[in-house]
Order: C-alpha cells, then structure tokens, then sequence
C-alpha cells in the first residue's frame, strides 16, 4: 500500500472524462492494488470520499465512506452510475481534497441509486440519502471531470477553511447547563464533517 499524491485544482488530470474499467480488469491486481492505496491515501487526509483521478489515474473508480467512524459506510465504486430517485435537490456544504481550504454550498439530490461494482468486481445496487447521497454525487462528478465549484449557483459562499469553521461549521448542541456560543461562534467547536470532501 501507498499514501498517492493528491492532484489540486488546476492539474489537467481533474478536467478529463475518467475511462472505464475494463470487464477483464474488474478483478484485477491492479484495481485492488489502486483502491488499496486510495484507501491508504483517503485516511491520511482524513477525506470522506477520494476518486481515483485525484490521485492522477483517469478511470472510474471512487471511494467513500461518509461516516469515518463506521466502517459499514465504506464503499468502492467501480464504474458507477449515479440515478436521482427524486427530483428533490438540497444546498449543503462543501469541500475537497483537489480544492484545499475552500468551501462552499452545492445543490445535490437528495436521493439516489448507485450501481457499481466493488473491488473484487461484484456489482451491486445501493440505494443513498442525505449526506452519504452527497459525498457519492460529489465523487462520482470527479470522473466526469466536475469540481464542486462547477456545481455552486452562489459563489458569494465561497469561504476558506478558517472562516468556514468559525461561521459557518455545523456546531454540536450545548449540553444542559453550559452557555450558547458567541455571536461570532468558538473556532474550536469540533471537527464536523466537511461534505463531499474528496
């Protein structure tokens, strides 16, 4: 296994259309050495999702796993395909492995399908809500060359890290007897989930 170079915005690699997985490579050496190292390379950054073009290999593979303290969230998506299963769209926050510091707020379906196959090329069928549907639309756009910042109809939310911790970070609920935040909100609030980082 291996921690990958992660390709930031403005690297060619992340504009191309990624090339799909052969049928006789789907169990493959190779794409189970790629989807190790991606997973190596995703807990070094402590990223919620990586594809495989942001570690400067142009084909259809992503990861995810929306919930790093939950192993059953964990998914390798070997030449997805991505279905809304309503035509509900929701803004969240944003941000990116490729894209540094920066976040922002980007419509997603709320509900999907993802059909793909895993690393040891089995297809399968999952149906995604909410949070983990985001981070899975947000990896899968990454293979068709997308960046968040594509998706954003409002750039004026456009914020670095800092700022987007401080006000805009989702924040824990104060315990009984303990005061609210300031007006300005506490820098150190808790690490919350960036979505779709990846």
């Amino acid at each position: 296994m291996a921690i990958l170079k992660v390709a930031w915005m403005g690297h060619p690699v992340l504009r191309k259309l990624a090339e799909e997985i052969p049928r006789n490579a789907l169990r493959s050496a190779d794409l189970k050495s790629l989807v190790s190292d991606m997973l190596e390379t995703m807990d070094e950054y402590a990223g919620i999702g990586l594809a495989a073009p942001q570690v400067h290999f142009g084909v259809r593979v992503f990861i995810i796993q929306p919930d790093q303290a939950d192993d059953e969230t964990l998914r390798v998506a070997v030449n997805p395909v991505i279905t809304p299963l309503s035509d509900e769209v929701s803004e969240g926050w944003e941000g990116c492995l490729s894209v540094p510091d920066i976040h922002g707020m980007v419509p997603r379906h709320v509900k999907i399908r993802l059909d793909a196959h895993d690393h040891e090329g089995k297809k399968y069928s999952a149906e995604l809500e909410g949070f983990p549907a985001r981070v899975a639309q947000h990896e899968a756009d990454h293979l068709d060359g997308i960046l968040f910042i594509d998706r954003m109809t409002n750039l004026s939310t456009l914020a670095y890290g800092d700022e987007w911790r401080r006000y805009h970070a989702p924040r824990p609920e104060p315990k009984e007897g303990e005061e609210g935040e300031d007006a300005e909100g506490d820098e150190d609030a808790g690490d919350a989930p960036e979505d779709g980082e990846g």
